[in-house]
């Protein structure tokens, strides 16, 4: 019977205990999971009213860059839900009805978005939505031969594992994926988390085609224990997954834990 290296046996645990924290990773029901599922249609805002099918009684989720408010007409009221947090509009119809345009409007940069809704019940029509702005500031970096092609997007599962890797992985354990490359971020204390119990740095970025990943350090600064969830971050984030989702009170070994953020700009614009 062959006996293995110690550092074998480590690798083979960061292994295992990777495989469990992606499992959860994709079992979660909120967060990661619901708020951006891999599967979302992208759609560019050019001032032409956006035409959006939903399916009565499921609901359907459309992700803005930032947060929004949502007005309804009052030929809707009783007749669709709509919750707004974060950036994401939670649309339910609870009976058809014909195409009304709904007028949405970005808290922060006064952004005007319109919709044209309409619910059926014949509609399969469930997949996300993520409507982005066009005209978004690019590098010339983007257009350059380290920029993945089509056949290597990759998903928010495997940026997200391949982050968590770079952090945590023996140095042996490490492959790149092609085209994901390192992004500058500067390592300085960020309004990451509502309210001042947990402290956030970025550690470190990356970009892959036209996503961003981010690692961010966070830490709590009182002295009670601090349950993370990712309803209280600022920005606008496709998805955001914890290594840990809670944190011990400071000065202990567990007082600090990394966020892995997937957005469609660098860091510093999606946090506004």
């Amino acid at each position: 019977m062959a006996v293995r290296s110690p550092a074998v046996v480590r690798e083979q645990r960061f292994e295992t205990a990777m495989t469990l924290w992606l499992f959860a990773l994709l079992m979660l029901s909120t967060g990661i999971a619901q708020a951006a599922p891999n599967g979302a249609e992208r759609v560019a805002w050019r001032k032409t009213p956006i035409a959006i099918e939903l399916p009565v009684g499921t609901e359907r989720l459309v992700q803005f860059p930032g947060a929004v408010q949502v007005g309804v007409s009052p030929q809707l009221q009783g007749v669709l839900r709509v919750q707004s947090i974060a950036g994401t509009a939670y649309l339910l119809a609870h009976q058809p009805f014909a195409s009304t345009r709904v007028v949405v409007r970005g808290l922060d940069d006064g952004q005007v978005y319109l919709l044209d809704l309409s619910a059926s019940a014949e509609s399969a029509a469930t997949a996300p939505i993520e409507i982005f702005l066009p005209d978004q500031p690019t590098t010339d970096r983007q257009a350059t031969d380290s920029a993945p092609s089509a056949s290597q997007q990759y998903g928010y599962v495997t940026l997200t594992r391949y982050a968590a890797q770079q952090l945590y992985a023996p140095a042996r354990l490490l492959k790149e994926l092609p085209g994901v490359v390192r992004e500058p971020v500067k390592r300085e204390p960020v309004a990451l988390v509502r309210g001042r119990a947990v402290e956030a740095v970025p550690l470190v970025a990356w970009r892959a085609g036209d996503l961003y990943l981010t690692a961010v350090k966070l830490t709590n600064k009182t002295d009670r224990p601090q349950t993370l969830d990712p309803r209280t971050l600022r920005g606008s984030w496709l998805t955001a997954a914890f290594q840990h989702n809670r944190l011990h009170a400071a000065g202990s070994e567990a007082d600090r834990t990394v966020v892995y953020l997937v957005s469609a700009r660098p860091f510093v614009p999606s946090l506004r």
